[in-house]
């Protein structure tokens, strides 16, 4: 029975096809496929409008924070320590990489004190420099600062500045540097 009833409405389809005009019919076929089409581009724009809205909503939740990196290990700061230090036999070069830095920028050094001093269970050597200066305050930071840049193993360690005059420009000022050194029995 329901072969016989799809065998009917086959034939049922073939005879109306027979019967329709070509033109007709083909308007019908196309009429079918832009159905068709504006169907499959509705539900393609409606998945547009989705992806839109999630990548809008990614856009603006903020970024996850980088992962911070590792801690170095103690050996490794060590290390880093050590290869940071200046070399002790070059301290005569380096005092008169200081003096010469005071005379670019106009300053007057007087007789300074200088101390040298051995850390053995860290070794390394400290040099200390105490050194009496004379400018303009301005001059002076700018020295102090040069002199750090161009010995990276130096510290800034005290700074006080004295003025006889409110009038005076220049200021007298007592700088006390400290050169960390490689080498003492390391």
């Amino acid at each position: 029975m329901r072969q016989a009833s799809i065998g009917a409405l086959w034939l049922r389809m073939r005879v109306a096809v027979t019967r329709m005009n070509p033109v007709l019919a083909v308007a019908t076929l196309l009429l079918l496929a832009c159905v068709a089409s504006l169907a499959w581009l509705g539900a393609a724009r409606m998945r547009v409008a989705e992806d839109y809205e999630a990548a809008r909503l990614a856009a603006a939740r903020p970024a996850p924070p980088p992962a911070p990196p590792a801690a170095p290990g103690a050996d490794q700061n060590l290390a880093h320590f050590y290869g940071a230090l200046g070399q002790r036999q070059g301290v005569e070069r380096q005092l008169k990489e200081v003096f010469a830095l005071a005379g670019r920028h106009g300053l007057v050094l007087r007789q300074g004190e200088y101390r040298s001093s051995q850390d053995r269970a860290g070794g390394f050597t400290t040099y200390q420099l105490n050194l009496p200066v004379q400018g303009r305050y301005g001059a002076i930071w700018a020295f102090a600062f040069d002199a750090l840049r161009a010995l990276p193993h130096a510290s800034l360690d005290d700074v006080s500045f004295r003025r006889d005059d409110i009038k005076e420009d220049h200021v007298e000022a007592r700088l006390r540097l400290t050169l960390y050194l490689s080498g003492a029995g390391r």
